[in-house]
């Protein structure tokens, strides 16, 4: 009894020596493997060295170190809403909230290069089997229970670096959706400034027609007691009636766009219409654009703007996916094992699962090739490749549609500014002749044709100046988001608020996933993630 025992316990022995053989083998096989699929190279991009009106005064090369560009406007009610937003606007938490999966995600595809079968079993179960079968023992029983406890375990080696480039992959999707993330804070503070700016212009435009309905109101006075006088026929007031009442028509038209400005504003900060009123009380002035815009070169703009460090990313994660698939051509080298208890016994035997007797393993190397499934594997792959060809384009479309969004905002700002100059010229005029006429008229030396167009061309030249004065502080808006500005004021703070973490808290366990701050060249400065 003892020399069986002895035996096996030698058996058991030299089966270990040989699990460990067989993992031993298994991690060289891992550490030596060999990767398969392309290395990332970076496209071509087609970037000039300067920008076209770089001799323009109002623009400046130096490097676009003010990342909070709102401030030049000299605003305080635009740097209050641009903050408000950054807490508040519920399209960036979603952004945020993207970068908290794909953290998760990226946990995954790391746990996936540990063993990818880990689980513990037990169970009990009662059974009969049947009497009629053949080569029964003389011991025979028909009846017993079975009772298990063990543990599998399943570990593919990494021999073609599969798990190792889907980990790469998923770290590239992770600093996309950073990425991304800036982009739409990129996005919503120019948003939240083109939108102000809208405000105040239908708050000038709408105090403009109520200035000049005043002083229309009173040509129609004036010609309606000359007309009571004799002096002038019926046809003076009609015509000064109509143009009285046609600029008051003009009051609500701008009241429904200045309301809808005011509403989409509203939702942009993540709050509830008519919840900013108290806000934009005070000085109604359209924002006035700064001098100068300093745009930095070419080059700089495509390290400082998220989306095309996001593009490129896409392409690096989708370059890594053709080795993940390509990985399935090749065999597969697995180490599978089982230990645990195993015992039964019948109605009248004690209960011996715990005992010493009842241990058993199983461990051992496999391999496994889809050969039948080939055509279907190379179509995935081919899949894969053509998916990165696409985002490749895409990311050198991204750049030249950004060259082209610079260039588009440097010539509206340089062209605005000497516009508005103009305009402001030809509103005095238009304002001196307004008067000129309404004084001629009241005199007699000029009959009220003139009187009307006088008033006609001044309510139009200032409604032109306002629109100018508006469109040049769009127009560096648009420049400052083609630039890239903005999305620095994030860098240090959470993704995601804290009453939306400690809510998500409360339903699951996130560990350290909400403190761990990412730590990547995109966050910290405006280069890129270094390249592979």
């Amino acid at each position: 009894m003892l020399s069986n025992r002895k035996s096996d316990l030698g058996t058991a022995h030299r089966c270990l020596q040989a699990c460990y053989a067989v993992t031993l083998v298994g991690v060289v096989l891992t550490l030596t493997g060999c990767a398969v699929g392309p290395r990332y190279v970076k496209p071509a991009l087609s970037v000039n060295d300067h920008w076209s009106r770089t001799g323009s005064p109002q623009i400046s090369e130096q490097s676009a170190t003010d990342s909070a560009w709102w401030k030049a406007f000299n605003d305080p009610v635009l740097e209050q809403l641009i903050q408000l937003a950054y807490r508040q606007n519920l399209t960036l938490r979603v952004a945020g909230l993207r970068i908290m999966e794909s953290r998760a995600v990226l946990g995954i595809a790391i746990g996936n290069q540990y063993p990818q079968v880990q689980q513990a079993f037990a169970g009990v179960s009662g059974v009969g089997l049947s009497n009629n079968t053949v080569n029964k023992t003389t011991a025979f029983t028909r009846y017993f229970a079975s009772d298990q406890l063990g543990l599998d375990a399943s570990w593919e080696a990494d021999f073609w670096r599969k798990y190792a480039k889907a980990v790469r992959a998923q770290k590239d999707v992770y600093l996309s959706s950073t990425a991304d993330y800036q982009q739409v804070l990129v996005t919503l503070t120019a948003d939240v400034a083109r939108t102000y700016v809208a405000v105040r212009t239908f708050e000038e435009l709408i105090e403009l027609a109520r200035r000049n309905a005043s002083f229309q109101e009173e040509s129609l006075r004036l010609a309606d007691a000359r007309f009571r006088n004799g002096a002038t026929s019926l046809l003076d007031v009609t015509q000064a009636r109509a143009l009285f009442d046609s600029t008051r028509a003009t009051i609500p038209q701008l009241e429904i766009s200045l309301a809808q400005s005011k509403n989409a504003l509203t939702t942009l900060l993540g709050q509830p219409t008519g919840s900013i009123e108290d806000l934009l009380h005070g000085p109604q002035a359209i924002p006035t654009a700064p001098a100068q815009v300093a745009v930095s070169i070419p080059a700089e703009m495509l390290r400082r703007r998220p989306d095309i460090r996001n593009a490129e990313l896409v392409a690096l994660a989708q370059c890594e996916r053709i080795g993940v698939a390509k990985a399935d051509l090749y065999p597969h080298f697995v180490l599978s094992g089982t230990l645990g208890l195993n015992a039964t016994q019948g109605g009248g035997e004690s209960f011996n699962l715990l005992s010493p007797a009842s241990f058993f393993f199983a461990a051992g190397p496999k391999v496994y090739w889809q050969v039948f499934n080939y055509g279907r594997i190379k179509n995935q792959v081919r899949v894969e490749d053509a998916r990165f060809q696409e985002v490749v384009t895409t990311y050198q479309n991204s750049v030249l549609s950004a060259s082209q969004e610079v260039e588009d905002g440097i010539v509206g700002f340089v062209k605005a500014l000497e516009a508005a100059s103009v305009q402001q010229e030809a509103v005095a005029s238009a304002r001196r002749s307004a008067e000129l006429a309404l004084i001629q008229y009241r005199e007699g030396a000029a009959n009220y044709e003139r009187v009307l167009l006088a008033d006609q061309t001044l309510l139009q030249q200032e409604n032109n100046l306002a629109s100018l004065r508006s469109s040049a502080a769009t127009n560096v808006i648009s420049l400052y988001k083609a630039l890239g500005g903005g999305w620095e004021m994030s860098i240090g703070q959470p993704f995601v608020p804290d009453v939306t973490r400690i809510e998500m808290q409360k339903r699951t366990d996130w560990g350290n996933l909400f403190s761990t701050q990412p730590r990547t060249d995109s966050s910290t400065t405006s280069a890129p993630p270094p390249m592979r």
